[in-house]
């Protein structure tokens, strides 16, 4: 629906949830002026002076930066001009996949921000699907080249020759990410299905195709006699009424579409159909059953900052607590950090390039069909950001929100507005550091805060929600939590209890099942030259052979090996050894260890894979057969099962990358890590899945003198009370409990020191 300034206003059905998505006219932000210098040693400022500055020549206006995503405006040229090139050649009709900012490479990038080059050029790449192009339809990529940031709005008008097709490829054999529309039209045409109807009307009497809802997936292990067209497969539930739980009433039909065709080519099912369990199994709160009432003895708890939160914003740049970074975001890979960088010294020490979550995958144990093509690559299936929830304040973020919008394309090329896709926010993370000297009887104690970057997306029936942590002793966390529904299925006939799982509900199964998870790191550890000279080592506690230099057999240490090269980095977590890896920079040396600068990676509880050596599975996912790969920087690898996995028969990314060793010495190594967590279902999961949280932390080691975060002031928070103090005094009063109770003293005299300005007080209220 067009509106009359020429926006556009459409559903974003994001597999299966729906969420409404408004596009409007997008004023290009401001982004952040750079902020770098020449290497220093550490605290050294005088080679700052002499840094080369950018010319005016080669700055962009304002706020603006390359890495700032395509505008709605950008889309919608990219998208013109696509059409009218395909028209040009008589490719028709169109179905545009994505369009998506082609990031500048990585070394014209680095020549901008430290002012030895141009502005890069601006481009969008954009997938096409021509459905009548061949036999079955073929995938096309196109660049296109856009006017610098900051142009004129006529420079991106039709017809502009600002705007061109430069690039036009057609891939054959390869299907690439299955759309939010995608999924929409392969459920529209299962529900419209004569024969699907015919099935559901004879197997189970049901004739209301509205109770009928398809949960469409990429189709893994497609036969192979369908495998070369467009296909996705539904799993198919009952819903009793508006609102119902569908996932307490599985069906066996599973049909596979062939959306070029626009067709069903072929539908699985159970030799004998089971009956539809009919048991309700609620959480939506309009259908709570009577004998579960809401709780009635939980009291507000409310995150306050009376001055407003510590971050500043510029364009897509943000400050917070000597941090710097850059906030992306695309269709495929949802939330990216650029830049990523720690103030110390008067410059920015770089960390980390690029990182982002690039791929997952999620096989299930049931070796039946048809629930053995139950396995999915959501990054590459369906995309972390095509599937972006638009976010809620005090329900998703809590506190004092920053949120980031973000630009997506629907199937006719038309940008797409998710409004709330990024939230920002700083909380309250416990004791940072403490230590009472029981001599003196002096306490001193700092409290730590974190900036939360964030990001919720819903892959039909599971949420996976990415937070981004930075601290404020320069530590970094990545953690990932999994909520949503279990995906189900019905019991077949004559079943007493599930082989492969957990029967969650009378007649409904949920399947054992690993997700996987893979992490593309960028580190630029205070490199200038993005990472260039890094080098990734191992890190094992050894323990030492009894004997003269270990007499009490007490004595171990920390062995490090260099990964030089490719083949000797395909590397597995140790936790028997402590094992880490460290991400250092040999040209860069603590004054004081005498160490390299470094941070380490530090892996969190992560399984093996079940699926066996030829399986399907395994080849298709091959990252996450190592936890760790370092591979050397090339702007063309990004996602390590490959570009298009839909259908995909074998890992088209590391699998091949790594068929030939290659050095990694002054290569710009990028870490890929791997990990993840077995989900053996509980009842306690259904109907809807409290949390499992997996992750990885980034902590320095030798790339500070001590620890950066001395420089805290001392403060005690004011806002907290003594809950029973607080109630007696209510209780004399007669009022609400109100009355502030001064909290014992755990800085020093007790006597909190005025707070730095940059660092306003956040307060954690618990009204009684």
């Amino acid at each position: 629906m067009s509106s009359s300034n020429g926006s556009v206003v459409a559903p974003v059905q994001c597999m299966g949830t729906e969420a409404i998505a408004e596009v409007v006219p997008v004023k290009l932000p401001r982004a952040a002026d750079v902020v770098s210098a020449l290497k220093l040693p550490f605290g050294g400022l005088a080679a700052a002076a002499a840094a080369p500055q950018p010319s005016p020549a080669a700055t962009l206006p304002g706020f603006l930066h390359p890495l700032d995503p395509l505008s709605a405006d950008e889309v919608r040229a990219a998208s013109t001009a696509v059409k009218a090139h395909a028209a040009a050649l008589g490719v028709q009709p169109l179905r545009f996949n994505s369009v998506m900012m082609a990031e500048p490479p990585k070394a014209a990038l680095l020549a901008y921000e430290h002012g030895r080059g141009p502005v890069p050029d601006r481009a969008a790449h954009v997938v096409l699907i021509a459905p009548k192009l061949g036999p079955v339809g073929t995938v096309i990529e196109a660049r296109v080249a856009l006017p610098p940031l900051g142009s004129p709005p006529e420079a991106l008008a039709a017809g502009s020759p600002a705007v061109a097709v430069v690039a036009w490829q057609e891939l054959p054999g390869v299907q690439p990410m299955t759309t939010p529309d995608d999924n929409a039209t392969a459920e529209e045409i299962m529900k419209a299905d004569p024969e699907v109807r015919r099935l559901l009307r004879e197997r189970y009497a049901i004739t209301d195709m509205a109770s009928v809802a398809c949960d469409t997936w990429a189709c893994h292990g497609a036969p192979d006699h369908l495998n070369h067209r467009r296909l996705m497969q539904g799993f198919l539930y009952v819903r009793t009424r508006p609102g119902d739980n569908e996932y307490a009433h599985p069906i066996d039909l599973v049909p596979i579409v062939d959306l070029n065709a626009g067709r069903v080519v072929h539908v699985d099912m159970y030799d004998r159909p089971p009956p539809v369990p009919m048991t309700e199994a609620n959480y939506h709160r309009d259908l709570a059953p009577p004998d579960r009432p809401f709780r009635t003895d939980l009291r507000p708890l409310d995150v306050v900052q009376p001055l407003g939160p510590s971050f500043t914003v510029e364009g897509s740049l943000v400050r917070w607590q000597k941090w710097r970074v850059r906030v992306g975001f695309n269709a495929r890979e949802g939330l990216v950090l650029h830049n990523l960088g720690y103030e110390e010294g008067g410059r920015v020490r770089p960390v980390m390039h690029r990182a982002s979550l690039v791929e997952m995958i999620v096989p299930y144990g049931d070796p039946n069909y048809p629930y053995v093509r139950k396995s999915a690559l959501d990054v590459g299936d369906y995309g972390l950001g095509f599937c972006a929830n638009s976010l809620a304040l005090g329900c998703d973020c809590l506190g004092h929100i920053r949120y980031f919008d973000a630009v997506l394309n629907s199937a006719d090329g038309e940008p797409l507005l998710v409004k709330n896709a990024v939230c920002m926010h700083e909380e309250d993370a416990g004791i940072l550091y403490k230590h009472f000297d029981c001599r003196s009887g002096h306490t001193e104690v700092r409290r730590a805060r974190r900036l939360v970057i964030s990001s919720i997306s819903t892959f039909m029936n599971y949420e996976y929600l990415s937070y981004w942590h930075l601290y404020q002793d320069g530590s970094i966390a990545f953690e990932l939590k999994l909520s949503g529904i279990l995906s189900t299925s019905v019991a077949p006939l004559g079943e007493a209890a599930p082989a492969h799982g957990v029967r969650v509900s009378p007649g409904v199964n949920a399947t054992v099942h690993q997700h996987f998870f893979c992490m593309r790191l960028d580190p630029a550890i205070d490199d200038e030259e993005g990472g260039r000279h890094v080098v990734v080592a191992e890190v094992d506690a050894v323990p030492l052979p009894p004997g003269p230099g270990n007499p009490h057999a007490n004595g171990f240490i920390m062995r490090e090996t260099d990964l030089t090269r490719t083949a000797m980095a395909a590397r597995d977590v140790n936790f028997a050894a402590a094992r880490c890896w460290k991400l250092k920079n040999p040209r860069v040396t603590n004054p004081v260890s005498g160490e390299a600068v470094s941070y380490r990676l530090l892996p969190g509880v992560t399984p093996a894979m079940m699926a066996g050596p030829g399986s399907l599975v395994r080849r298709r996912g091959a990252f996450a057969t190592h936890n760790l790969w370092v591979t050397p920087h090339r702007d063309d690898q990004r996602y390590p099962a490959g570009d298009h996995v839909v259908q995909s028969k074998e890992c088209m990314g590391l699998a091949r990358w790594m068929a030939h060793d290659q050095p990694l010495a002054g290569a710009d190594p990028v870490v890929w890590y791997s990990y993840g967590i077995t989900h053996n279902p509980r009842i306690e999961d259904f109907p809807v899945m409290p949390v499992e949280v997996v992750g990885f932390h980034l902590k320095p080691s030798s790339f500070f003198t001590a620890n950066p975060a001395l420089d805290l002031p001392p403060e005690v928070n004011k806002a907290s009370r003594e809950a029973h103090k607080q109630a007696a005094a209510a209780a004399a009063s007669g009022a609400p409990g109100t009355a502030a109770v001064a909290g014992g003293a755990c800085c020093g005299s007790g006597v909190p020191h005025a707070a730095s300005g940059a660092l306003e007080s956040v307060a954690v209220r618990s009204r009684l």
